[in-house]
């Protein structure tokens, strides 16, 4: 190939010479050819690429193709339903519904049914009148140690941080938030003022880096804490412990979406990556969490107190319950952040094998408050792919009292799965900092969209439960979705994941076998 290249390329230069002699016209085809043949000598002798080395110039065909490999397949060759993270009908569906579109769909289902892990509804022949239910239920989080309880939405904006997000991103879901009258969570990435402005409800996301309530050595400040906490648009708070894009790891905010103002806003110092520490400063066993939770109910004047976890070791999760039943100082909510969430940079294995899924963690969580007798102080959140109504009743059927959205928000902000969250090159202005590309993203028009898409999804999650004879989301339970199992067995919820006894897990006589290993490794003393 080199040496066919070569004469070649010997060739088109002399008889290029002969043909600029003979006639003037052709010398300007040869401010195309000769710079082909540059490349094509260049690549000979540079020795980085084997494939360009040993291929000039025909070798970079390879490289551009690998580049654009993945927009040809979401375009060209993947179907309905093989898109991931996420297909296009699930894409779809969220365009549809954030444009006021037309959401119904031909001809039947495009999944196979018989498929293992198919899941639905089971209807009621006693199925109730759509227009006979509360069409957008409210959720009362505060137990009985909060004095300023919040009544939430269904459906809510999930944990993204401006940094990750561009600003006008924010302004956009914020602005969404006030219209539709659901919840903006922060993200770990400090409350900025894109959070405020709007003035949409707040839950402000407190990570182990203590963005925005931090003093100069990165600890805890309760200073910053009850100053911003103090605001009117901000509704709870929320300690965050890991997420599902990267439990264990910290949160990372690549050095080139850091401009001066992220610093400011999260009190850091500019010139290179942030990266949150794995673990919280401010607290070293559940016992100190306690205290922590007093301090923060007491500094932010009684407003609700959560925390935000991708499920791990069982036992660090049963020593939290244990430790709540020692004091008696209970959270307010918990959001459960299953494994497959995630918006920004993660590396591929935290992504791919760290954390336990969302169904797991739900059902999980939900049987130890119950099994230490404080589901009733609690309401847990389910944060982790959920983007359609069917998503919503399949959460609460495991145990969740209301659900978040990332993703699924920022397809309604126009995102289109370009998987360029970390590079700073998002084409749609919503995960990048460079004003070139954020400019094209309207706050103004976007959070309509934003909206639409939380109306339209709550509308078809109580349709669902109108179907299937349920008044409200407190009474969905487990036996209200099947799955199949293989070809011909099917269970519910109920039957897979059998729920413990109230108080079942206060003393060792009680405790189911499945969770005793992880229930007598637990210690209030230590995670």
């Amino acid at each position: 190939m080199r040496r066919v290249f070569v004469i070649t390329s010997i060739t088109v230069l002399a008889l290029s010479g002969i043909l600029i002699y003979v006639n003037w016209k052709f010398a300007f085809g040869l401010f195309i050819i000769l710079p082909l043949i540059a490349l094509g000598v260049f690549d000979m002798f540079q020795s980085k690429r084997t494939i360009r080395r040993n291929f000039p110039l025909v070798g970079r065909l390879r490289y551009l193709l690998e580049s654009i490999g993945p927009e040809l397949r979401q375009y060209f060759v993947e179907t309905d339903t093989e898109g991931r993270p996420f297909t296009r009908l699930q894409r779809s569906l969220v365009y549809q519904r954030s444009k006021k579109e037309t959401d119904s769909h031909p001809f039947g289902t495009q999944l196979n049914v018989y498929d293992e892990g198919y899941q639905w509804i089971n209807h009621s022949i006693k199925a109730i009148a759509f227009s006979n239910i509360d069409q957008n239920p409210k959720v009362r989080i505060g137990s009985s140690q909060c004095s300023k309880p919040y009544m939430a939405s269904l459906f809510n904006i999930s944990a993204m941080s401006y940094g990750s997000l561009s600003k006008n991103a924010i302004l956009a879901l914020n602005s969404g938030a006030r219209q539709g009258g659901f919840y903006h969570n922060t993200g770990e990435g400090g409350l900025s003022p894109y959070h405020l402005q709007e003035g949409g409800d707040v839950v402000w996301n407190i990570g182990t880096g203590y963005f925005s309530c931090r003093d100069e050595y990165g600890n805890f400040s309760r200073e910053h804490f009850t100053e911003r906490a103090q605001y009117e648009h901000v509704k709870m708070i929320e300690i965050k412990f890991s997420q599902g894009a990267k439990p264990g790891h910290g949160g990372i905010l690549p050095k080139e979406k850091v401009t001066d103002e992220i610093a400011a806003i999260r009190l850091v110092k500019k010139g290179g990556d942030i990266i949150s520490p794995p673990k919280h400063s401010a607290f070293k066993t559940p016992l100190e969490l306690m205290d922590f939770i007093k301090v923060l109910r007491e500094a932010s004047g009684g407003k609700p107190i959560g925390m935000k976890l991708c499920i791990g070791n069982k036992s660090e999760f049963i020593s939290i319950c244990k430790a709540m039943v020692e004091t008696k100082t209970y959270f307010d909510f918990i959001t459960v952040d299953g494994g497959e969430g995630g918006t920004g940079a993660a590396p591929i294995e935290y992504s791919d094998h760290v954390g336990m899924p969302l169904r797991d963690a739900l059902a999980f969580v939900y049987d130890c408050l119950v099994g230490f007798d404080l589901k009733h102080e609690i309401k847990i959140i389910a944060s982790g792919k959920v983007v359609s109504g069917f998503d919503i009743i399949r959460a609460l059927s495991m145990g969740a009292d209301l659900c978040n959205s990332a993703r699924g928000m920022m397809f309604a902000l126009g995102c289109i799965q370009a998987l360029e969250c970390h590079a700073n090159t998002c084409p749609t202005g919503v995960a990048t900092q460079d004003p070139a590309l954020t400019k094209g993203l309207v706050p103004e028009q976007k959070s309509i969209r934003v909206a639409r898409y939380q109306h339209e999804t709550v509308k078809a999650a109580m349709e669902l439960m109108a179907s299937a004879g349920i008044e409200h989301p407190d009474d969905v339970g487990r036996d209200l979705v099947s799955m199949r199992i293989d070809k011909i067995n099917i269970q519910t919820f109920a039957e897979l994941f059998p729920e413990p006894k109230k108080g079942s897990l206060l003393q060792s006589e009680t405790v189911p076998d499945k969770l005793f290993y992880a229930w007598k490794k637990a210690s209030p003393q230590s995670f």
